[in-house]
């Protein structure tokens, strides 16, 4: 049935042309875009995945700048850690060379103090943008990474950098908990005095006949053979050995004869003396050790004479916290040191030294012992009385303090007499020590952030990547599925066109 109020192909014909047309619309938007998800009416999943992505390369990309700043900061700190190590370095071979006694040590005082105060002049310049890693001891966090959960949670990642402060300040000693429990002076000691340590060797006998008798006593290595002779007894033994113990001129060590009892006195500061008796014939069979270092009555043949200083042992279990202060009492001077962050014992210890070394205290020698057994770390302190014979001695700590700079005790070095100088060779070597282990963190972490903005750079790009996956046009295809759309709306046209003439044939049905 034909009609003219109704032209069934034409609505086919134009419904088709218009399904052609917004094909071929949103082709050509897909082409002049780029993109086969514009927006979330095109494809709202894989839209919506597609910004969550795209938020994340922008925070990426903050990171990156973050990263960036960070290590340009970490290397200032770097570079400025290796230039002290380099400088102190210099200051020891300057050490080195006060210990002759036949240089100008006022001169080579000067050359430390102008090589100190580089070290302070790098030390403070040490910023970038205001920021200073190498003084005090708060860390800084570097963002280094968004990291999203399965539940679509963001949590902040960070690299830590650990202050490391190179300065000389003394530091506070706080008045919070106590602390003395961690640092104990050894054998309950009052005092540190002069008088040295002793072995007593007794040899038997009241007058008795030593002609056919023998004995051998070896000090500090050293072997001292006695072989009787007509008339000798215990009091010409025992003189004997005092006499040929004085004549080996062993540094600290003496020896004195007081009827048959032979007394050997240790005045050394840090070092024992070994003391055996061995050989025994004859009446000298009763030679034996029978006092220690002034203890007791004893029956050794063998034992040593223990160094003269007084020590302080530190505790191998407790901690040591930010702000611990530890103090040693020498006389009427208090000196203390007040522990930084991630420190131990072992830098209480030697703190301490520097401390006392730094008062320049007449006749003291102070040296940071661990036992190799326990691990246990102490300060040991002589008196060698050139300046008083007797000082009194104690220990005490307290938390809550600022802690000291890491080159504290450099500002005090002093190699103008022989006590400064030797003091001076073993606190230079605990700085430089602190000045490497600085610049090593630095260099560690410093590492660690170009790889991760390696890795940042990388995972933007893959991300990138993946969202071109998603939403980016296939320009291939869009290209020809165009040409083709051209074509159907050309045809779409014509067939519209021939649908419209139809009611114009029904004209013919009427002539």
């Amino acid at each position: 049935m034909s009609s003219i109020l109704t032209n069934t192909s034409s609505m086919v014909a134009l419904q088709t042309l218009k399904g052609i047309n917004h094909s071929l619309s949103k082709t050509q938007n897909e082409i002049s875009t780029g993109k086969s998800v514009g927006s979330a009416k095109d494809n709202a999943a894989v839209w919506a995945i597609s910004k969550v992505m795209e938020a994340d390369v922008k925070g990426f990309k903050g990171i990156a700048d973050s990263l960036g700043l960070g290590e340009s900061t970490v290397a200032v700190a770097r570079q400025a850690s290796e230039t002290v190590t380099d400088l102190l370095t210099d200051i020891k071979g300057k050490i080195v060379a006060a210990q002759e006694q036949n240089v100008d040590r006022e001169k080579i005082q000067a050359d430390i103090e102008a090589l100190t105060g580089q070290i302070k002049s790098v030390v403070g310049a040490a910023q970038f943008n205001g920021l200073n890693l190498l003084k005090g001891t708060d860390d800084m966090n570097i963002l280094s990474s968004l990291d999203r959960g399965a539940n679509g949670a963001v949590s902040a990642s960070n690299i830590t950098v650990a202050r490391q402060d190179l300065t000389t300040d003394a530091g506070v000693y706080g008045t919070g908990t106590s602390l003395a429990a961690n640092a104990v002076v050894a054998n309950s000691a009052t005092a540190v005095a002069s008088a040295g340590n002793t072995a007593i060797v007794t040899f038997a006998g009241s007058g008795a006949d030593y002609s056919a008798s023998a004995a051998v006593i070896t000090v500090a290595g050293v072997d001292l053979n006695f072989t009787g002779t007509t008339g000798d007894n215990e009091d010409e033994a025992a003189a004997f050995f005092s006499g040929a113990i004085n004549a080996l001129g062993l540094d600290g060590i003496t020896a004195s004869a007081t009827g048959g009892a032979l007394t050997i006195t240790s005045t050394r500061a840090f070092d024992t003396a070994s003391v055996a008796v061995s050989g025994l014939t004859g009446n000298a069979t009763g030679s034996v050790i029978t006092s220690l270092n002034g203890t007791g009555s004893l029956s050794l043949t063998s034992g040593d004479i223990t160094y003269r200083a007084e020590q302080i042992d530190f505790s191998t279990s407790a901690a040591v916290a930010e702000g611990d202060g530890y103090k040693v009492t020498i006389g009427t001077g208090s000196y203390n040191y007040i522990a930084g962050k991630y420190e131990t014992m072992e830098d209480v210890a030697k703190g301490l030294k520097a401390a006392v070394d730094s008062a320049g205290l007449t006749g003291i020698s102070t040296k940071a012992v661990q036992d190799s057994a326990t691990g246990q770390w102490s300060l040991q302190v002589d008196n060698d009385g050139s300046g008083s014979s007797s000082l009194s001695f104690s220990s005490t700590g307290n938390a809550g303090g600022e802690a000291s700079g890491g080159l504290f005790g450099l500002d005090s070095i002093d190699v103008t007499t022989n006590a400064g100088a030797n003091a001076a060779l073993d606190n230079i070597e605990t700085l430089i020590a602190n000045s490497i282990d600085s610049a090593a963190a630095f260099g560690s972490v410093q590492g660690r952030i170009e790889i991760q903005s390696s890795f940042i750079g990388k995972l933007t790009d893959a991300l990138k990547t993946g969202i071109g996956t998603l939403v980016d046009a296939d320009m291939e295809e869009a290209s020809a599925r165009l040409q083709a759309l051209q074509v159907q709306q050309q045809l779409g046209i014509q067939s519209l066109s021939i649908a419209n003439q139809a009611p114009q044939n029904i004209l013919s049905l009427f002539r």
